[in-house]
Formats: C-alpha cells, sequence, structure tokens
C-alpha cells in the first residue's frame, strides 16, 4: 500500500471518529437539550399502555419504564413531565417542555409532533351507567343521552364524530369522569374497552357496550422537526419489541395478559 493512499485512509478513519462524537452530541442536544431525557406522561388509575400511575415514591406505567430504558440508553437521566391527559401533552408538544412521549395518534396530532413506530392498538366503545336501559349505540345515541370522554383526546374526537343525538362532553379527567358516572350523573363514559372492563368491575351494574366505534393506535413521538430524535426513537421501539423491554414493560404493570398490537 503506497504512502499516499495510507495517508487517505488515516484521514478518513480520523475524520469518522470525529463525526461519530458529533454526531452523538447533535442526537442529545436535539433529544435531551436540558441534560435530562423529559418524559412527558398522563397520570390516571385507568392503567393500560398510554397511562401512568403516581406512587409513593414516583411513577410507574408502559410509558415510565420505556422512559427510564430510552435515557438509560443516551447516557443522560430521566425526568418525567406530568400532564392530566393526551390533550395537553399535545397542546404542550410547541412549547419546548417535553422531549419524548408515547400517546395515542390522530391525523390532528399528526400536525403537532411527529411519532415513530404504534406499539398498541385499542377497540374504543362505551360504558353506561347502572341501571341505564342503553344495550347498543343505536339506542346510546339519542337526543338527551350524556357522554362523556377525556378532553381533547383522540377518543373524545372519536365519540363525536360517532354520535349525532347524544352530548359528548370533554372533561380534564379520568377520576372525574369515574365520579360522575359512579353516581349517574352522566350516562356513559367513552374510553378503551379493556381500560372500561376494568372500570366496570369497580362500579357495579354498570355495562361495557360489545360495539366498537374506533381503533386507537398509541406510538412514540416526538415534537415536529426533531428529526435526529425521531429516527433515534423509532429505532429504540422496533429494538424494544424484538428484544423484550416493550413486553416488560407490560408485564410490570398489569398488561401480563395483553398483546403488543402493532399495525
Amino acid at each position: 500500500m503506497s504512502a499516499s493512499v495510507q495517508s487517505a485512509l488515516s484521514g478518513l478513519v480520523l475524520a469518522a471518529a470525529v463525526a461519530m462524537p458529533a454526531l452523538a452530541d447533535g442526537l442529545k442536544d436535539e433529544i435531551a437539550p436540558t441534560g435530562k431525557l423529559r418524559v412527558a406522561i398522563a397520570i390516571s388509575p385507568a392503567g393500560g399502555a398510554f397511562w401512568s400511575t403516581r406512587t409513593e415514591t414516583g411513577y410507574t406505567g408502559v410509558p415510565v419504564e420505556l422512559g427510564k430504558e430510552m435515557a438509560a440508553q443516551l447516557g443522560v437521566g430521566v425526568e418525567y413531565v406530568v400532564h392530566q391527559n393526551s390533550g395537553q401533552i399535545t397542546d404542550a408538544a410547541s412549547k419546548g417542555t417535553w422531549d419524548v412521549t408515547w400517546l395515542p395518534k390522530d391525523p390532528e396530532r399528526e400536525s403537532k409532533m411527529m411519532f415513530g413506530p404504534i406499539y398498541e392498538v385499542a377497540d374504543a366503545t362505551y360504558i353506561v351507567k347502572a341501571g341505564s336501559n342503553v344495550t347498543s349505540f343505536a339506542s346510546l345515541d339519542q337526543p338527551g343521552i350524556k357522554v362523556a370522554a377525556v378532553n381533547a383526546t383522540t377518543t373524545m374526537r372519536g365519540a363525536v364524530a360517532h354520535l349525532r343525538n347524544a352530548e359528548v362532553t370533554g372533561y380534564q379527567t379520568y377520576d372525574e369522569i369515574f365520579g360522575l358516572l359512579k353516581s349517574g350523573e352522566i350516562d356513559a363514559f367513552a374510553l378503551s374497552r379493556d381500560q372500561l372492563n376494568k372500570m366496570a368491575q369497580k362500579i357495579p351494574g354498570t355495562k361495557v357496550l360489545d360495539e366498537t366505534f374506533k381503533k386507537t393506535v398509541t406510538a412514540v413521538a416526538v415534537p415536529l422537526g426533531h428529526n435526529r430524535a425521531l429516527t433515534f426513537v423509532t429505532k429504540f421501539m422496533n429494538e424494544a419489541t424484538i428484544n423484550g423491554t416493550l413486553r416488560k414493560a407490560y408485564d410490570n404493570n398489569g398488561l401480563k395478559d395483553s398483546p403488543i398490537r402493532t399495525e
């Protein structure tokens, strides 16, 4: 090998060595600009693949575990940014208050953030109050029927589009709606079937309707324009699905019997 070729190769190796940290620094500057990975979570006792729960020592939930693992891969600490629902997370997407999140995806949100792989597909339906004569979507969609949904969520938008006669009202928290359903102040609550089935066990006499009005998909997301971050979180989720990280997060959060559903 000639001296000139050796010199050229040495130059390429040096350039690559310099470029790799630069790329890594560029990613961290975008995905963790504060030095920590700020993970947006929504707090509720509803459980499932999206909601997180407050504990005596911090937080638990699928997004909590995924955020912790992602931060570890980046070599930074993790900080959880708490919201009451996915609508609040969406509203904060342009404010620079969070770096990554896992939440239901729909066309409206795609204009406000960028999504990576879907990891959950849920059937949305309604639970009706105890003593209700409602047994189907047809009997639910009547004037005077009060249906609740978590405000500014994909499920609420789906319910508004689905029901032509019943009144759909948004509330900020799951807990508030739970109380209204239990006291009989609302007729129904729109949410994913798995969460409503758990709710039915806590409020005797309530019934989850058999029909489905919407498929809700949940995915990882980053703010608009964070292209390096999107590439990283997409790779992370694809690997998490294969290597068992996602399955472990499900199992640790009461979802051992729930399959991981992707498109």
